[in-house]
C-alpha cells in the first residue's frame, strides 16, 4: 500500500499559501508516495486542480483526513480536522503551539505524531528545511515594498527639472532573516538604510549589505541565534540611542521577535510622535503583539501624521513563491520521516528529535509540554 500524503485546503482567513505546489507533488509521486490534494487547495496560490496531474484530487475533507497517513499543512489544523485523523497519523507544518495549546493537547490525546516546522534546529544541514527562514525572507522583501508604497516620499534620490529629491532614510529594527532581506530590498530601491539589533554580531551582516549599524551599546545574544529579553536598564539605554534614529527615519521596518513570547515593544508612542509627518512604520511583528506601542495587529492607522501598519501573515501576500519555498522545505524534511518506502522517523537524528512536538500520546518538545501543562 502506498503512503498517502494529504494536503488540505487552508481555512485561516487571508491564508493563500498551499503546502505542496504541483512540481513538488510530482517529485513525491515519483518517489512512490500517493499525493492527495483537497479540491481547490492550491487556488489561493494560483494553482488549479488540473495542474496537480500527479496527485489525486479529493473533494471531501472528511475523506482526505480519513485516508491520510501524512498531512502537510501551512497553518495548524483546526480541532475539527484533528478529530478526523486516524491514530498514528503524522502532521507536518507550522503548528504555533504557543498560540494554540489546546490543539497541541488534542494532537497528544489523539495520539497524532506532529512535527513543527518552526522547531527545526538551525543546523547547516537543515537549511533546506528551514521554513522560518524561507518565509521570513518573503516577509522582509514585502515589508520593504509596503514601506515604499505607504511613505509620502520617494525612496531613491531623483534629479528632476524641479530640483533634486533626497533619498529616503529607512530604519530596519531587528536583523534576522526578514530584517536582512528588508535592508537589501530597501537598498535596491535607493534608500539610505540604517539597521538596529541587540545582537552586536549582526553589525557585519548589516554593513555587508551597505547599511549603517545603529549601536546602542547593549548586548543581548540569546540561544539558537535569537535575542534574549532586555533588562529594564538595557531598555532605557536602547531607547536613549534609538530615539534619535527613529525621529530621522522616513520609514521604519520592524521585525524583532522572541520565540514563544510577545514581541518586544521597541518603538514607543513618544518616539512615534517625534517622527516626521508622512513617515511610516511597517511592523511585521504585529502577529505577536508588535514592536511599536501603537501597532494594531492587522490594521493600518495614522497617528500624529505617521502611518503605522501591522500586517498579519505577510508571506501569504506573495503566495506563489511562498508556497513554492515552503513546499521545498517540506520535501527536504520528509526523507527523515519516510525511509525505504515506510514511515520510519529517524529518532536518532537531531533534526527529527528537535522538531517533534507530539508522539505516542506525549508532548515531546519540553518547552511546549511545560507551556501546555501550565495553561491547561
Amino acid at each position: 500500500m502506498p503512503i498517502n500524503v494529504a494536503v488540505p485546503k487552508e481555512t485561516v482567513p487571508g491564508e493563500r499559501r498551499v503546502a505542496l505546489v504541483p512540481g513538488v507533488a510530482e517529485q513525491l509521486a515519483k518517489q512512490g508516495l500517493q499525493v492527495l490534494i483537497q479540491s481547490d487547495a492550491g487556488l489561493g496560490a494560483f494553482y488549479r486542480n488540473s495542474e496537480y496531474a500527479s496527485a489525486r484530487i479529493v473533494f471531501d475533507a472528511d475523506t482526505l483526513f480519513a485516508e491520510a497517513d501524512i498531512v502537510l499543512t501551512v497553518q495548524p489544523l483546526t480541532p475539527e480536522a484533528i478529530a478526523k485523523l486516524r491514530e498514528g497519523t503524522i502532521v507536518i507544518g507550522f503548528l504555533h503551539p504557543y498560540e494554540y495549546p489546546e490543539r497541541t493537547a488534542l494532537l497528544r490525546d489523539r495520539r497524532i505524531t506532529s512535527f513543527a516546522m518552526e522547531l527545526i534546529p538551525r543546523l547547516s544541514r537543515a537549511q533546506g528545511m528551514d521554513a522560518l527562514s524561507s518565509q521570513a525572507n518573503i516577509a522582509g522583501y514585502k515589508a520593504a515594498l509596503l514601506a515604499a508604497e505607504l511613505t509620502a516620499r520617494f525612496f531613491p534620490m531623483l534629479t528632476t527639472a524641479a530640483g533634486t529629491i533626497r533619498p529616503a532614510r529607512v530604519l530596519v529594527v531587528g536583523v534576522g532573516v526578514a530584517g536582512l532581506q528588508a535592508i537589501a530590498t530597501a537598498k535596491r530601491l535607493g534608500a539610505i538604510v540604517e539597521a538596529y539589533d541587540v545582537r552586536p554580531e549582526t553589525r557585519e551582516q548589516v554593513e555587508s549589505l551597505g547599511a549603517k549599524f545603529v549601536d546602542v551599546q547593549v548586548t543581548a545574544q540569546g540561544s539558537g541565534g535569537y535575542a534574549r529579553e532586555l533588562t529594564e536598564e538595557e531598555k532605557q539605554q536602547e531607547v536613549a540611542v534609538l530615539s534619535q534614529h527613529v525621529s530621522q527615519a522616513d520609514a521604519i521596518i520592524s521585525t524583532a521577535g522572541v520565540p514563544g513570547k510577545r514581541a518586544p515593544c521597541i518603538i514607543s508612542k513618544a518616539m512615534v510622535e517625534a517622527m516626521k509627518p508622512g513617515s511610516v512604520i511597517i511592523d511585521t511583528a504585529a502577529y505577536s503583539g508588535g514592536n511599536c506601542e501603537l501597532t494594531r495587529p492587522g490594521h493600518k492607522i495614522e497617528h500624529n501624521c505617521v502611518i503605522i501598519y501591522g500586517p498579519l501573515n505577510v508571506p501569504a501576500m506573495l503566495p506563489v513563491h511562498a508556497s513554492e519555498m515552503f513546499a521545498k522545505n517540506l520535501v527536504n524534511f520528509l526523507p527523515l520521516i519516510v525511509r525505504g518506502g515506510e514511515i520510519r522517523p529517524d529518532w536518532d537524528d537531531e533534526i527529527v528529535r528537535g522538531s517533534v512536538m507530539t508522539h505516542a500520546g506525549e508532548i515531546r518538545h519540553p518547552q511546549t509540554r511545560e507551556f501546555v501543562e501550565a495553561t491547561s
